[in-house]
């Protein structure tokens, strides 16, 4: 196919990759600051090249003014964040003293804009300031993006039964008369998680971190990402209980529908909130593992000295269930089932249209209504019987859409599990890394229960892949496998 055709998809990446290139600028001066200047070239560095490397892409197809298609749509959306994790990884890979391999510097870099958490990198505390700093707003940047995609762009696509939080239809927004062009959706989808990051900054810097602490743990919070400047994560502020207090609430909040959140700022109402079956389904099944796992250390055998409080139990639940990824002092040393309880909790992970990972709760909840739904039917064989969420009947077409996404989603974690197992990995270590990179949660268990620097190269590439696939709901990538996609 002529590369005229995609001139819409040229220009819009270039403008993507000029904009993107601008995040180098205030890790530079946060290098300059600190008087750090190999690392602060190394921004320089990546920020002309990127610049450049966008406008050789726009500058071409600038004048270009067609609509853009569904096929030109996936395509966006896919090559978004493969080329923005290549691109991102320049600074990993200049590091000075570093040593850090291609392979790595890629991983590190995917990790950070599909919001994952998981790290190759050891020694975060003496680590330059401009690089961690980076690091943070690689997610936030990544946390950001995600909402547009869930929110305004993959309702359009129609991937995964997301056409049923369209913005112009469905789940009462329309009643709500949602801001109708998708450039203000963004806009005020932005405004409310930029306001939500500030908001989290503060409450970090009054529970007693540092500013600098403050503001990369907020950035990296509110995007549901879960790296920290610290190798003990959030161990490292033990003595700051509020500090838990303050991230359970604002990982709680970013693992909302950020939809619910603008209705609510516009309506000055939280009855939004009351009346959805997702933010219901959301809020119960965090009581209800925390509840669980509070019930397991208690009849456990676990030493009463290192017992946690309730407040790092219900840090680490809403850490792990919204896929965050934070973890707290003494974590990987709970009783076993508790971790692989909360690996489980993350394959349900946020809510759809939040910075969360995972299969999102309200396809979880769809498909637990269906199969009451086909009980029911049994028992009354000639009955209709609809599927509802907030009192809507949902289209067959989006269930079987949602069962479609769920079995892609099974299968694709098997396969890439056994592909570790048959590279020499363990089972667990496997099991938890293929699921922790598709979830986008980050830490897993076994030999990646802190990092994942110990994989072979050729594992760090599958859990990339594993990382975009979940990142991009599995089939705005598979899509562009199939030969029928180029064909039309």
């Amino acid at each position: 196919m002529a590369l005229g055709y995609y001139k819409s998809v040229f220009k819009t990446l270039g403008m993507l990759m000029m904009v993107f290139s601008f995040s180098m600028v205030i890790p530079f001066i946060v290098s300059a600051v600190e008087s750090d200047v190999l690392t602060a070239s190394s921004f320089v560095a990546s920020f002309f090249f990127t610049l450049i490397m966008g406008l050789l892409l726009w500058v071409p197809s600038r004048s270009d003014s067609s609509d853009i298609r569904l096929h030109e749509g996936f395509l966006i959306v896919a090559l978004f964040w493969v080329i923005l994790a290549l691109f991102g990884s320049i600074p990993f890979f200049m590091l000075p003293d570093s040593n850090i391999s291609l392979t790595d510097a890629v991983f590190e870099s995917t990790s950070g804009l599909t919001t994952t958490g998981a790290t190759i990198l050891t020694g975060l505390d003496d680590l330059p300031k401009g690089l961690l700093f980076y690091r943070s707003q690689l997610q936030w940047l990544g946390g950001l993006g995600i909402i547009v995609l869930a929110v305004a762009i993959m309702p359009l696509l129609g991937v995964g039964g997301m056409q049923l939080y369209r913005a112009e239809s469905g789940t009462g927004i329309q009643d709500s008369k949602f801001t109708p062009r998708q450039t203000e959706t963004a806009k005020s989808l932005a405004r409310i998680y930029l306001a939500l990051t500030f908001l989290c900054m503060l409450g970090y810097l009054s529970a007693g971190m540092s500013f600098f602490d403050a503001i990369c743990h907020a950035m990296t919070t509110t995007a549901i990402g879960g790296f920290s400047t610290h190798d003990a994560s959030f161990a490292f502020f033990e003595g700051m209980p509020g500090v838990y207090l303050i991230s359970s609430l604002f990982m709680f909040l970013a693992g909302i529908n950020f939809t619910l959140h603008f209705f609510a700022w516009k309506s000055k109402s939280l009855l939004g909130f009351l009346k959805d079956s997702e933010f219901k389904a959301y809020l119960l099944l965090l009581i209800l593992v925390t509840f669980i796992a509070s019930l397991s250390l208690v009849f456990s055998d676990f030493s009463e000295t290192n017992q946690p409080g309730l407040s790092q139990i219900i840090f680490q639940v809403i850490s792990i269930g919204t896929t965050t990824g934070y973890t707290s002092s003494g974590y990987f040393l709970w009783p076993a089932f508790i971790p692989f309880l909360l690996i489980v909790y993350s394959f349900i992970g946020g809510c759809v249209g939040s910075t969360g990972g995972g299969l999102k709760v309200g396809r979880c909840l769809m498909m637990l209504k269906q199969v009451f739904k086909e009980l029911k039917q049994l028992i009354h064989p000639s009955a209709e019987i609809p599927v509802k969420m907030n009192a809507k009947s949902v289209d067959e077409k989006v269930l079987n859409s949602v069962w479609g996404f769920v079995s892609a989603y099974l299968i694709i974690l098997v396969v890439f599990s056994m592909v570790l197992m048959w590279s020499g990995l363990d089972q667990v270590s496997s099991f938890s890394a293929i699921a922790a990179s598709l979830n986008n949660l980050g830490p897993g268990l076994g030999d990646v229960s802190s990092n994942y620097a110990s994989l072979s190269d050729f594992n760090k590439w599958v859990c990339v892949l594993a990382m975009v696939l979940g990142r991009l709901e599995i089939f705005a990538l598979l899509v562009l496998l199939t030969p029928t996609f180029w064909r039309d």
